[in-house]
């Protein structure tokens, strides 16, 4: 029996997991989403009012505009797998510590380097994803090159 109490009591003294945690899990959770094409649990990591910035010019989606993009490939069983690495998480120093934002590179079999950055909203429901940012990083010494493709008509 005590053995048992014992266990209880070093449970209950484990340490809450931190905001970053758990902005880190949601994070990873969106990455299991994308790669499984699973809708529902993909979109349900975001607010209601969520905003999703493509790599192109033209990619600023709220959220059902972002939904109807995808919902044909993950139908299709036709995800995305990105692999985070180097994460940097913020939350807020305000006083409900229920704003946060983050960047992280990733990796991608088709794109190599990416980026993935954003903001987080403490809901009732946990953090949910408030904006992200998909990106790739353009070397300096191939900027010139990359600009010039972007302007040549």
């Amino acid at each position: 029996m005590s053995l048992i109490l014992a266990a209880l009591a070093a449970v209950s003294m484990q340490a809450a997991p931190t905001p970053e945690a758990e902005i880190g899990a949601v994070l990873d959770r969106l990455n299991e989403a994308s790669t499984a094409a699973d809708t529902d649990a993909y979109f349900g990591l975001f607010t209601p009012d969520a905003r999703f910035i493509g790599t192109d010019a033209t990619e600023r989606w709220s959220l059902a505009q972002f939904r109807a993009y995808t919902e044909p490939y993950f139908a299709q069983g036709k995800g995305w797998t990105y692999n985070p690495h180097d994460r940097h998480i913020t939350v807020a120093e305000i006083d409900c510590r229920c704003i946060a934002w983050f960047d992280e590179e990733l990796t991608n079999a088709a794109y190599g380097q990416a980026r993935g950055s954003g903001v987080l909203r403490l809901t009732p429901d946990g953090w949910r994803i408030e904006q992200y940012v998909l990106s790739f990083p353009v070397p300096n010494d191939k900027a010139d090159a990359v600009i010039a493709l972007i302007k040549a008509p």
